[in-house]
């Protein structure tokens, strides 16, 4: 994993929360949605097919383990998870926390609104948050 290197576009738009097992787990900048980002540390992975058989199960279980996670600290009413990469290639999942009242509801969340700020203090604490579900889990 050494020659990992996390896109330029991911590393603008994006908080590092903390890397997993495979994955370097992500916040997006965008204060309209609890939004998360999940990476697999392999150069060159564009697609989830490009990952060999035991870094797709791992993968699907660090998915599994953040949405569970995001879901619990934030009281979603729904999760989106997506792996497009039509921006940017590079490999990566999305995982959205959504909720009835939010900018974009029931609409996908891309374009749909402009993005905002994050309230760095909540940011901080959800951050905080996840690290001790995910280290718990």
């Amino acid at each position: 994993m050494s020659d990992f290197l996390l896109d330029p576009r991911l590393a603008a738009d994006t908080l590092t929360v903390l890397d997993l097992h495979l994955s370097r787990l992500l916040m997006m900048r965008d204060g309209n949605y609890p939004w998360l980002i999940l990476v697999p540390r392999r150069s060159g992975a564009v697609e989830i097919l490009d990952l060999d058989t035991a870094d797709r199960a791992r993968l699907w279980d660090e998915v599994e383990r953040v949405a569970a996670a995001l879901a619990a600290e934030t009281g979603a009413d729904k999760l989106n998870v997506a792996a497009l990469g039509n921006v940017v290639s590079q490999l990566h999942v999305h995982v959205i926390a959504r909720f009835r009242d939010d900018a974009a509801w029931p609409a996908p969340v891309w374009g749909k609104v402009p993005p905002i700020g994050l309230d760095e203090a909540k940011a901080a604490a959800l951050v905080a948050a996840l690290k001790m579900r995910l280290a718990a889990a």
